[in-house]
């Protein structure tokens, strides 16, 4: 069970959010951001739920800290503010995801669970999808006994499809991604990165990758 930091200054508000969370995560609270950097030093916290509008440090502040003391951990913020600055803001000192108040504890749970399964994903720098292990450290896609080594772009296009199977990513997040903001390629190379893909993966029973008309491309998981 996944260990999950709530940091809220309102007594209430806390109290709502770990009743609900806690019955499926492990839950630890903080009234203020001093007190979430403590528990961040000496608890194994794997995910932090943070409000912004806190007395002494609020949550930018926090998240802030959080980053240049050298922790990856997750981190989603909670705020009854949203506009496009004050997001953009939350994600440029190291925010992972945002969601305003008040909160769909269905929806946050949702994002918690995706960030977790990210997170693992990061760590590892492994895939497993049934019988199907994609291992980042050697570019290879294994199955059955059978390893296939995949050329850099290729790996990096498939590894970055099946991190967030079900999402949809259109061409231009995938030239971004996978060659680069500078780079010169174009949708044309994108196109045809995923055609060899899917020949090479065509028998796998394990996932697919959808082409979505007119928008981009996802991985689908089959079993």
């Amino acid at each position: 069970m996944a260990n999950v930091l709530i940091v809220e200054d309102d007594a209430n508000v806390r109290l709502l959010i770990s009743t609900r969370l806690r019955q499926r995560y492990n839950v630890f609270t903080a009234g203020d951001g001093e007190e979430a950097l403590l528990l961040l030093r000496t608890r194994n916290v794997d995910l932090v739920v943070t409000d912004i509008m806190m007395p002494a440090m609020d949550g930018y502040s926090l998240v802030e800290k959080i980053r240049t003391g050298g922790y990856d951990t997750p981190v989603i913020m909670l705020t009854a503010k949203d506009g496009l600055s004050d997001k953009g803001h939350g994600f440029a000192v190291g925010c992972d995801d945002y969601l305003t108040k008040p909160v769909d504890f269905r929806e946050l749970i949702w994002r918690i669970d995706a960030l977790l399964r990210r997170y693992k994903i990061s760590n590892e720098g492994r895939i497993v999808i049934g019988d199907v292990t994609v291992e980042q450290s050697s570019y290879t896609v294994s199955r059955g006994g059978q390893t296939v080594e995949l050329p850099s772009k290729e790996f990096q296009l498939l590894y970055l499809l099946l991190s967030y199977p079900g999402k949809i990513f259109t061409k231009d997040n995938i030239l971004d991604s996978v060659w680069g903001y500078n780079s010169e390629s174009d949708e044309f190379t994108v196109r045809t990165h995923i055609n060899r893909l899917r020949k090479r993966f065509e028998d796998f029973e394990e996932f697919e990758i959808c082409t979505i008309r007119g928008v981009g491309y996802k991985a689908v998981i089959k079993k």
